[in-house]
């Protein structure tokens, strides 16, 4: 069984007082930790190993192309995928979807056709979308959610129809903490000669995954919110896609040959990434694989699911505390966002920043759902497998004591 306490001291940035109070850590839908692990990876490169990849014959640089050709074979098997020419390192999930936007969507849409999304989406999965529609005259579908917080399956059995070309949807919501039923929304892409593409950020380091299983075309997801360092990410492909695509940035080692007036690139997966990439945050994301690997991404998802039905009830028991999304455990992950009644959620995440608890306040990049939800703004607690028992009590305590501050005033 997974033990918390134990690898919580593999992160010591945990292990520091905020405000005179022991720090504890709730804001993980934002970014996690990182282990000493992935910070002993990223200092072993810059130490021992810093040269530039896929150019150099000089013993540093095939130390760094190894290393850097190592992470993505470790990426490849994390999430089953069938090749390693199918995972692309990006900049993080953003990057990875204003990829397929840029090259897959642009080259592919026309008129009148049908972008699928819902109202669920991190402006991540939004915008780029939008931006798309604009250039190509396509169409922006929202699916429904159920007044659960749900995706309405229903709505999207109506609404993904011949003109849908491209359903695009999180695994996981970073506001309400449900997980979609990606394999049947693909079933039904597919049915009408439609791709799917799914944000995975806040799936990947929190559940087991599976690209073939899920069988979506396109799958983003970013190092820093599993261990790894910011400014790494990953777009996973089904191979024919990403070889009939153009590649949206020019330049470095992705290029083949360069005549006067053309060039042609080199084969996958180096034909997206153009420049020096992050070489440092591909080793170190490696790192982060191997660490989360060796935990188990299944005992992590069962200890955040006995975590989320250890606090939940705790938190509903709060007179005055609304919870958005699934009020049962089974139905959500460790991600929760609340209200407290008369408290904005600002002044909330002060004054339990003030206790040394980090949560995260305000929009959460996702304004058309909380328009959704009729709320502009709500304060988010999001839990990781580092997060103890202990921890989830001292965050209902630290909302009664806030309650009690704003009510009647310092006793």
């Amino acid at each position: 069984m997974l033990d918390a306490n134990a690898l919580k001291q593999d992160f010591p940035i945990l292990f520091q007082e905020v405000n005179d109070e022991p720090l504890i850590y709730l804001d993980n839908g934002a970014t996690t930790q990182k282990p000493k692990q992935v910070l002993e990876a990223l200092r072993n490169y810059y130490e021992s190993d810093n040269a530039n990849v896929h150019r150099g014959v000089h013993t540093l640089a095939e130390r760094a192309t190894a290393d850097y050709e190592a992470a993505r074979e470790k990426v490849r098997a994390f999430i089953n995928a069938p090749s390693s020419k199918q995972v692309l390192f990006t900049r993080g999930t953003t990057t990875s979807l204003n990829w397929v936007a840029r090259s897959y969507g642009l080259a592919n849409l026309k008129p009148e056709d049908e972008i699928v999304i819902s109202y669920m989406e991190h402006h991540s999965n939004i915008v780029p979308w939008q931006e798309v529609a604009k250039a190509t005259g396509a169409k922006l579908v929202y699916l429904e959610l159920t007044p659960e917080g749900q995706l309405d399956l229903a709505d999207a059995k109506a609404k993904i129809g011949p003109k849908t070309k491209i359903v695009s949807i999180t695994h996981v919501s970073n506001v309400l903490g449900v997980t979609n039923p990606l394999k049947e929304l693909a079933d039904l892409a597919h049915e009408q000669g439609a791709i799917i593409v799914a944000d995975g950020a806040q799936a990947v380091p929190h559940m087991p995954v599976d690209v073939q299983e899920l069988d979506v075309d396109f799958y983003a997801f970013s190092g820093h919110k599993m261990c790894g360092p910011t400014g790494i990410g990953v777009l996973y492909g089904k191979l024919a896609l990403l070889e009939a695509m153009e590649p949206i940035e020019f330049g470095g080692e992705m290029i083949d040959f360069v005549y006067d007036q053309t060039s042609t690139w080199t084969e996958l997966p180096w034909k997206f990434e153009a420049g020096t990439p992050n070489i440092a945050g591909a080793i170190a994301l490696g790192a982060a694989v191997d660490y989360l690997t060796a935990i188990g991404l299944e005992e992590i998802h069962a200890y955040e699911e006995r975590l989320t039905a250890y606090v939940l009830p705790k938190l509903q028991a709060i007179e005055g505390l609304t919870i958005y999304g699934p009020t049962d455990s089974t139905q959500r992950g460790a991600v929760i966002s609340f209200n407290l009644d008369d408290v904005h959620p600002h002044d909330l995440a002060t004054a339990l920043d003030m206790q040394g608890i980090a949560v995260r306040a305000g929009h959460h990049c996702a304004q058309p759902l909380l328009r959704y939800l009729d709320v502009q703004s709500t304060a988010r607690a999001s839990f990781y497998f580092y997060n103890t028992f202990e921890e989830a009590d001292q965050l209902v305590a630290a909302l009664n004591a806030t309650k009690e501050f704003f009510n009647n005033g310092p006793i």
